[in-house]
């Protein structure tokens, strides 16, 4: 290897600028993680710092919950450190799920190149990268009390059975939905030391609204799935999926309208939360389900979702707040 084909630990030329062949298909171009020291790109990418769109659906029920336990309290600590662990979490997420699928990776189009699948970043590297993640989450972690600690660990037997749920099962995206939307208890039990049935409504919608979501983004790879021998809801449902999808997100909006009401939320929450069922709505008719494109950004749009329904909720709170 001559002098010019020698390549860093993160298998790019140092200081050269991160060229297509160095992204997956599914990375996100023009963003900071490509002003990054060519070294540490990889564990970037390896960490979806390029698309944090996860980490979002991750936080999102977090802040409802926090919101819907108790709107006259400020809780910007318990805020802060949960958008750090939605953040740090999800990031240790994908690299456990990169770690699993890494040779389903290899195959799949989309997720050929990366880092893990590639050769980018090596297993040992990733597991120590995985190692220094999940000690971040815990330092966050024993920030909170002691249920939401329990809570906290007890979400790791999701996380660690999810990756290898689309080898069992055509129905890993419930699975997701139990996983990613855990925050909807750990945030009630940050703010007030228990659970009600606030709480565990708001869990179930999120349930529905990551299983309508997922099934869209599980549209993108339904193809490579088929060869691979990977199971989804987008092969399961097929050309039916999006009847299901519907489903799904009215059965989120009604348990988010239940768990409102269960908070004893004000008028100003059912509102806004038509506004938030407009969307699901948008959603459906725009998503098709044989382009990969718009699967993708209608996945997307599910972060101005969650700023819908969250406002909801604080809307809602100012009547509980003001005894209206």
């Amino acid at each position: 290897m001559t002098d010019t084909e020698k390549t860093d630990e993160g298998g790019a030329r140092p200081d050269s600028p991160p060229s297509p062949e160095e992204r997956p298909l599914d990375a996100v171009t023009g963003t900071w993680v490509d002003d990054a020291p060519a070294w540490l790109r990889p564990y970037l990418r390896l960490a979806r710092a390029d698309r944090p769109i996860g980490a979002w659906l991750l936080l999102w029920p977090c802040w409802w919950s926090l919101a819907l336990a108790n709107p006259r309290t400020s809780f910007l600590p318990y805020f802060v450190l949960f958008f750090i662990g939605a953040f740090v979490m999800r990031a240790a997420g994908c690299v456990f799920n990169d770690i699993v699928d890494r040779d389903i990776d290899a195959g799949v189009e989309r997720t050929r190149a990366r880092p893990l699948a590639s050769g980018r970043v090596s297993l040992p590297m990733a597991i120590v990268f995985l190692g220094l993640l999940l000690l971040v989450g815990l330092v966050i972690l024993v920030q909170f009390n002691s249920l939401t600690i329990m809570l906290g660990v007890a979400s790791l037997g999701l996380v660690a059975i999810y990756p290898f749920m689309k080898r069992i099962t055509y129905w890993p995206q419930a699975v997701l939905g139990l996983t990613f939307n855990w925050g909807a208890l750990m945030g009630w039990a940050a703010a007030t030391g228990s659970l009600a049935p606030p709480a565990i409504a708001l869990y179930i919608a999120g349930f529905f609204w990551t299983m309508g979501y997922d099934t869209i983004y599980a549209h993108q790879d339904k193809e490579d799935d088929v060869l691979m021998g990977v199971k989804s809801l987008a092969l399961k449902l097929g050309e039916g999926s999006k009847a299901w999808i519907a489903a799904f997100y009215g059965l989120s909006i009604v348990f988010l309208g239940l768990a409102g009401a269960l908070a004893n939320l004000g008028p100003l929450f059912y509102v806004v939360l038509a506004f938030a069922a407009a969307h699901l709505i948008y959603q459906i008719i725009r998503v098709d389900i044989d382009d990969p494109d718009t699967c993708l950004e209608v996945f997307r749009s599910n972060r101005i979702f969650g700023w819908i329904v969250f406002a909801a909720i604080v809307f809602g709170g100012f009547a509980t707040a003001f005894g209206a």
